[in-house]
Order: structure tokens, then C-alpha cells, then sequence
């Protein structure tokens, strides 16, 4: 499913320490200044940096670099063996942020009270040198990290949200620490001043509690690849000389004999050697009911051995096997950025130096009516209201808890990109053989000219068969096979593309042509003699070539069956008011048996793959509008469809070249995860806009509050706080999603 030199300039990083927007730009701007870095994406919610380097020959020398230009920023870089599983340290990280939170509470409870108490008893209040005790290690101690983050911001020349948390709260504890001096140094005052502690303490204890339910939430949103990697058992069951032997996942060599006894984990993708199960798939393709597998039969790593004993021969391994390939788009999905949040990551850039300009003016123009107090207080407010964390935590943990949902239930979408282009499209256009319907074919009839008997007609046919894997050769081989009749292996074997499709090969002393309607036209056939419209089956014409002239011998009829919820899948489509058309290079009476079998609106016949492309860019601009096309296919005649579409589709057990160029991979062969694919996407473009929505409005509505005097600082903190909980919260409602196939 993925270039292998893509795979081998592609690095990642687990990067920790970023709180906001800001910090991702961050991030991304230094590793963009590493030399030979051509591509860089850094992901908030997952906490992970992407690069895509020039030269793949370099890259630990690259990797040391990145890890120390990040490192100089301020941040943690840490390179992600791809061969290795990631640690996964959130738990430890959530009990840390989570005893921080708590202790700051502890420390900041008293000063509320104290608040609370002295507003409804005017006088009364902790001694401010108590409250100084209290404040001081919640503002330097549990809030060290904001100081730090902050200065390293300033010292590269950017802002982020450390640095206004940091000067929003240290505004209050400044303030109230020099009232409190200025007390004790006077003399002549009669009573305490009244102090801003709480303020300063709050803001903290608030951020704090946010970022523990921040990280809590984003745990969550990324547990879709933990879940797919702990799918790879760490040691394997290996048969050797007759024996068992327990050795690690890595010992696990092409050609092996595995063992896996009922209950556990495939180690690999391979071929059953000896005896029968069934095989829970879920995991992976999202079909809830177990396959039931025999000798001979194909298994993926990852899937679970339910009832029986296997022994499996090993095919593939490592970064090779299916699953492997399954994380990789999962995690490039997830990592990669919707031109939405490129978008947002521009506003974030200048988002923190124009907060930090609001609250000068907000100082100086309080400071000037005569209030010194107030103006530090409010502009303190405005600086804690304004920090962009729900901003930047909005797309990508949407995307990640959308992607995350598609892939249990068996779709994988390649990048965001792709996950946005299907929320917008308007036309679908499928694939017949293997896509609306099962592509296991039989031949239902044999009709030959005068000269000739069928069984004549199914000898030729099957033995040009033997050396193609097109589902009408395995048909009629399966069909030669039911009736014993010898075959011949042909000679000068070829496959037909400039004049129609079909094979065509040598048998003893003629040429065989075998292929479609319009193959017969260009050989200038008339197939009248012979009935075409076999109860729109899909049909095939045999001619020879002998003596310097073609001649017709007969006509071979197939059937295929309706996939099993094609009719429901299309139904899905049209309410959603999207137009379905098939494009096949089959013949009109077998495509309108299907269309009108599952209400397809449009149909194209006879296409070869180039038509297909075509007819997929017509369909793009139709009626001179610009139209959002997808394209759903399984083989190497729809790759380029797939290609030409605004969204490529590859279903079920489509071959690796529909996979590769496609958008969007079907685990299963089921047409009713096409809408699916469309419904996930338009709901997390939806919490997407949703999530940008709140943060916005929060920061619309509480700045000029905090400028206007209207909002202290202790509740901008909890204000700011609460809008990254909104965001991150309403994006998780997506891991309820289910595919309604």
C-alpha cells in the first residue's frame, strides 16, 4: 500500500512540551531550518512531528540534528523506530499533570475562601503573608514549566501560550507581593491592601486542570493506532523439527511454520499449512463475523484464532505485513494537516503578539483614567483569555478521533486531505465486476457457431484461460475443471488492449482471440448469427485466425451476483443527495441488469480503462459545473479512474496498484462503507468547524470583557481552560461513530 521510498525518507518524532498553535508552528520552524528537510508536519494531538527528508542516506545524522534543534527550542524530540511498538508514557504523564493539579488545588482552595469570605464579611481575609505562602509555590514551583516554555519563546523570537499564562499570572503576584511590601513598609497604614493572590494562583490551577483533561482526551482520540499496534504479539509460537518453540516476534522469518492455538493473535500474514478455524477479522476490516479458514486459505496478522489450532505458513512480516500497512495510513491520516488547519496555524502565528498588544493598550488606557491597579489586573485577564490552545486543538484532534473511527470500522483514509474531499462529493462513480457485484463469475452458457459443439468452444476458451488471473479465466477454468476436459497450454500468450480487451495465444496451428464486443468490432465480426443478451449476462466472443482470415466460433456467457447490500449502499448515496453512476468495461445488458437491481442512476459500458478516466473527468464538469467526483474500484483497470478522481476509493480485496493511487482504502468488500466514508467525513468536518467555532467565539467574547474591565484574571484562566475541555470533548463525540452497513 505504500512507496517504499517514501517510507524510507519519511521520520517521526514524538515531540512533548507543545501546549497550542503556536508551539506547533514553533516546532515546524525549526526542524524546517535542518538542512536537507524538505517536509514537515507537526501534530498537537498525537504530540508527534512528521519529516520527510531529501536525502534518505543521512538520516541518523538528520535525526541527532532534529532532535537537538528542537531541543534548543525549548521542546523534546524523541526519533520513533518504526520497527519497534511506541511506549505508550501517557498514563504516567496524565498521574503526573493529575497530582500537580491537586496539589495546586490544595494550595489555592484557602485563598477562595478567603475571597468568598471576605466579599460577604468586608474586612475579613487570610493574612497576606499567609496568602503569600500559598500563592508563591503554586505561581513558581507548579507553574515553572509556563516561565520556562515562556522564555524560550521570547529567546527564539515567537509567542506562545506559556509566555501569556506566565505574564497574565505573574501581573497578579507581582501586584499583589508589592502592595504587600508597601504595607509592611509603611507605617502609617491601618489595614492589609487588598491582594490578587487568588488571581495568580487560580489561573494556574485552572490551566493545569485543563491540560489534564486535554491530555486525558487526546489519549483517547489517538487510541485507535495503539489499538491496531498491540495487535502484533510479542512472541511467536514457531514449529520446528516437530517441535514448539517460544522465540520473539522478531525471530519470525518468511517461509516459517508458525503455531497459533485458539485465543491468540495471527503474528503474521501467511497461508494456513495445516487444520481449520474461524478467524475473528474485526480488528481489522471492521466484519464482526468470524471467517471461517481451512488449508490453504490466506490470513492476516493481527486477526484472532477463535476455536481451532493453525499452523501457518509465514508470507510476511514486520513492516511488510497488512497490518503494518493499515498503521502506516492510519498514523499518516492522522498526522498529516487539512488545509483548514493550515489555515489556523497562519492566525496562530501573529495570534500571540496581537494579545500581547491588546493588553499593553488595556494597561496603558486604564493606567491613564488614573487606574494603575485595575489596569494590570485587566490586562493580566486579557492575556489568560486569549491563549490559543482550543484553537490549535481543534482540527487535529477531530481529525484523529474521525480517522480513528473510520478505521474500526474498516475504512483507512490516506491523509486529512482525502478526509475533506469526500465530505464534499457529489457523484460516485463505481466500478461493476468485484464493486456492486461479487466478481465470482460462472459461466452459465456456451454457444457455438454451426461448425463448431461447446465443448470445442469451452476447450479453446479455458485453455487461453490458463495463463490469465481475470475473474472470466478462473470461471472458465473452474468450468473445465467440473467437466474434465484436457486443456493445452497456449503459446504466444498476450493480452489484448488496443483493440478491444480480451487474450489472445497460439493452440496447436491457429491463433485464439478471446474478448469483448468492441475486440469483435475492430476485427470487422459481425456476432449477429449468435444472441448477445443472455439474460444480461456478461459475454465474451472466441475467434480464430487462420489462413490469413478471422473467423467467429462461438460465444461464452458469465454471471455475476449482486454483492449483498449494494442495493442499500446506493440507497445510502441518494440520500445524501449524491448521484451514482457505474462505469464498466462490461456490456450495457449485463450493466443495466445490475443498475436496475440496485438503482444506480447512470450507466457507461464497454469503457477501457482510459475511457473510464475520461468519463470520471466529464462527470467532474458536467453541465459546465464543477462537481466533486469519487471513484470505487478493485483492480489495475480502475487505477486510472482512481487517479483522475477527486477521491479515489479502493474496495475490499482490490489489488495493491487501486490501493496505492486511491484516497481512501475498504477493508471489506462491502459498497455500503462508500457512504460511510462520506458520513464520517462530513461529520468531522463538522466538529472541525464546530471545534474552530467555540474557540473562536470564546476569544471574540472574552477579550473585550477583559479589556472593558468586566472578567478577572481567575476566571479568564478558568474561562481559557474550559474552552480547550469544549473543544477537545465535542471532537471525541466522534468515537461513538459506527459504519451503518
Amino acid at each position: 500500500m505504500s512507496d517504499e521510498s517514501s517510507l524510507t525518507k519519511t521520520v517521526d518524532f514524538s515531540i512533548s512540551g507543545m501546549t497550542c498553535a503556536s508551539c506547533v508552528r514553533r516546532v515546524e520552524k525549526v526542524i524546517k531550518r535542518v538542512e536537507e528537510v524538505d517536509e514537515v508536519s507537526v501534530n498537537l494531538t498525537l504530540e508527534q512531528a512528521r519529516v520527510v527528508l531529501q536525502n534518505p542516506d543521512i538520516i541518523q545524522q538528520k535525526i541527532n540534528e532534529i532532535e537537538t534543534a528542537v531541543k534548543n527550542a525549548g521542546y523534546e524530540a524523541k526519533w520513533i523506530n518504526p520497527e519497534e511498538k511506541i511506549e505508550d508514557s501517557s498514563e504516567a504523564t496524565q498521574h503526573k499533570d493529575f497530582l500537580q493539579w491537586v496539589i495546586a488545588a490544595a494550595f489555592s482552595l484557602p485563598l477562595v475562601v478567603s475571597m468568598i469570605v471576605g466579599s460577604l464579611h468586608h474586612g475579613w481575609m487570610l493574612p497576606g503573608w499567609i496568602q503569600f505562602l500559598l500563592a508563591t509555590p503554586v505561581q513558581f514551583w507548579l507553574g515553572r514549566h509556563f516561565y520556562v516554555a515562556g522564555y524560550r519563546a521570547v529567546k527564539a523570537g515567537a509567542g506562545n501560550m506559556d509566555l501569556l499564562v506566565a505574564l497574565g499570572s505573574s501581573a497578579a503576584w507581582i501586584l499583589s507581593t508589592v502592595l504587600l511590601i508597601g504595607y509592611y513598609l509603611n507605617p502609617t497604614a491601618h489595614s492589609e491592601p487588598h491582594l490578587y493572590y487568588e488571581s495568580s494562583a487560580l489561573i494556574i490551577t485552572f490551566i493545569l486542570f485543563g491540560h489534564w483533561l486535554e491530555k486525558r482526551a487526546r489519549h483517547k482520540a489517538a487510541s485507535s493506532i495503539r489499538a491496531l499496534q498491540a495487535l502484533r504479539p510479542d512472541t511467536v509460537c514457531k514449529w520446528v523439527d516437530g517441535q514448539e518453540v517460544i522465540v520473539p516476534n522478531e525471530a519470525m522469518n518468511v517461509g516459517d511454520i508458525v503455531v497459533v492455538r485458539p485465543g491468540e493473535r495471527i503474528p503474521c500474514d501467511g497461508v494456513v499449512y495445516d487444520g481449520e478455524s474461524a478467524v475473528d477479522e474485526s480488528m481489522l476490516t471492521g466484519e464482526a463475523v468470524p471467517v471461517e479458514k481451512i488449508k490453504g486459505d490466506q490470513v492476516t496478522g493481527g486477526s484472532l484464532n477463535a476455536n481451532g489450532r493453525l499452523l501457518i505458513q509465514v508470507e510476511k512480516t514486520g513492516k511488510e505485513t497488512r497490518l503494518a500497512s493499515i498503521v502506516q495510513l492510519v498514523e499518516n491520516a492522522q498526522a498529516s494537516k487539512a488545509p483548514i488547519q493550515k489555515l489556523v496555524d497562519r492566525i496562530s502565528a501573529v495570534f500571540v503578539p496581537i494579545v500581547i498588544v491588546i493588553a499593553l493598550v488595556t494597561f496603558f488606557g486604564w493606567w491613564i483614567d488614573g487606574y494603575l491597579v485595575e489596569g494590570l489586573l485587566h490586562a493580566a485577564a486579557v492575556l489568560v483569555i486569549a491563549c490559543p490552545c482550543a484553537l490549535g486543538l481543534a482540527t487535529p484532534t477531530a481529525l484523529a478521533t474521525g480517522c480513528g473511527a473510520a478505521a474500526r470500522s474498516g475504512i483507512l483514509i490516506r491523509d486529512a486531505e482525502a478526509l475533506e474531499r469526500a465530505a464534499h462529493i457529489q457523484v460516485v462513480g463505481f466500478d461493476k465486476t468485484g464493486t456492486l457485484t461479487e466478481g465470482r463469475l460462472s459461466v452459465v452458457s456456451v454457444i457455438p457457431t454451426e461448425r463448431f459443439n461447446a465443448q470445442q468452444i469451452l476447450q479453446w476458451t479455458a485453455s487461453l484461460s490458463l495463463g490469465s488471473e481475470h475473474p472470466l479465466a478462473k470461471a472458465l477454468l473452474n468450468k473445465a475443471q467440473a467437466e474434465n476436459i484436457e486443456l493445452i497450454i497456449p503459446e504466444s500468450f498476450r493480452v489484448i488492449k488496443d483493440q478491444g480487451r480480451g487474450i489472445s495465444g497460439k493452440i496447436k496451428d491457429a491463433t485464439f482471440l478471446f474478448g469483448n464486443q468492441k475486440m469483435l468490432e475492430n476485427l470487422g465480426l459481425d456476432g449477429s448469427q449468435l444472441p448477445s443478451d443472455i439474460q444480461g449476462a456478461t459475454v465474451s466472443w472466441l475467434v480464430r485466425f487462420k489462413d490469413e482470415k478471422y473467423e467467429l466460433l462461438g460465444v461464452v456467457a458469465f454471471e455475476d451476483h449482486i454483492r449483498e447490500g449494494a442495493d442499500k449502499a446506493i440507497a445510502q448515496l441518494k440520500a445524501k443527495q449524491v448521484k451514482t453512476v457505474i462505469l464498466t468495461g462490461d456490456n450495457e445488458q449485463a450493466a443495466y441488469k445490475v443498475a436496475n437491481a440496485v438503482g444506480v442512476d447512470e450507466i457507461h459500458a464497454n469503457l477501457s480503462p482510459e475511457d473510464k478516466q475520461k468519463f470520471i473527468v466529464k462527470l467532474g464538469n458536467e453541465a459546465g459545473q464543477k462537481r466533486s467526483v469519487a471513484m470505487v474500484g478493485d483492480g489495475i483497470n480502475d487505477a486510472p479512474a482512481l487517479a483522475a478522481a477527486d477521491l479515489g476509493i479502493a474496495i475490499g480485496e482490490g489489488t495493491d496498484v487501486a490501493a496505492e493511487v486511491a484516497g481512501v482504502v475498504l477493508m471489506r468488500n462491502h459498497p455500503g462503507l462508500v457512504a460511510a466514508t462520506i458520513d464520517i467525513a462530513q461529520k468531522t468536518r463538522q466538529r472541525i468547524k464546530e471545534g474552530l467555532f467555540w474557540a473562536f467565539i470564546y476569544n471574540i467574547i472574552g477579550i473585550p470583557l477583559a479589556v472593558f474591565g468586566l472578567l478577572s484574571p481567575a476566571v479568564a484562566g478558568g474561562a481559557m481552560a474550559l474552552s480547550s475541555v469544549c473543544v477537545v470533548m465535542n471532537a471525541l463525540r466522534l468515537l461513538r461513530w459506527k459504519a451503518q452497513v
